[in-house]
């Protein structure tokens, strides 16, 4: 398994929203895999939470299994939604990400919701419309949450 581990947070982020009638799409990117994740994991959190600035209080371990790099991405977006929704646990950051392209570890930092005020609209994360491919810069995602 190939450590993609970084020094790089979420203050390198690259993600954009793009219009789309029902729900919130974005187009996220990095260098690397790690990078795209990372990207795609602060659009999430932008489309959840706005910009409320979450205290790294506590950790989060969790391992996702896939056949491609669109099921990794589907299952750890999905997770996040779950931590939020059934562990009241809001991730302001990714700590660690570790894949081989079928098994992704990861590990995130974050706070309980229940410490902040906000509202999320974001019921799901649309898995057809997951999609990532290799780019000249790295790699890129395309995502559609639903509300």
């Amino acid at each position: 398994m190939k450590d993609i581990k970084g020094e790089k947070s979420l203050i390198f982020m690259s993600y954009r929203f793009l219009d789309h009638a029902t729900g919130v799409k974005f187009r996220a990117d990095g260098e690397d895999m790690r990078e795209m994740f990372v990207s795609a994991a602060g659009a999430f959190n932008e489309a959840v939470r706005g910009d409320i600035k979450i205290l790294e209080l506590n950790e989060k371990s969790f391992e996702i299994e896939g056949e491609s790099f669109e099921n990794l991405l589907y299952g750890f977006l999905e997770k996040l939604l779950v931590l939020l929704n059934e562990e009241d646990f809001l991730v302001a950051d990714v700590k660690s990400f570790v894949t081989d392209g079928k098994v992704l570890k990861c590990v995130v930092v974050g706070d309980k919701a229940e410490n902040y005020k906000f509202s999320s609209d974001i019921k799901m994360v649309c898995y057809n419309d997951v999609l990532v491919k290799e780019i000249d810069s790295g790699f890129e995602c395309l995502v559609v949450l639903g509300v």
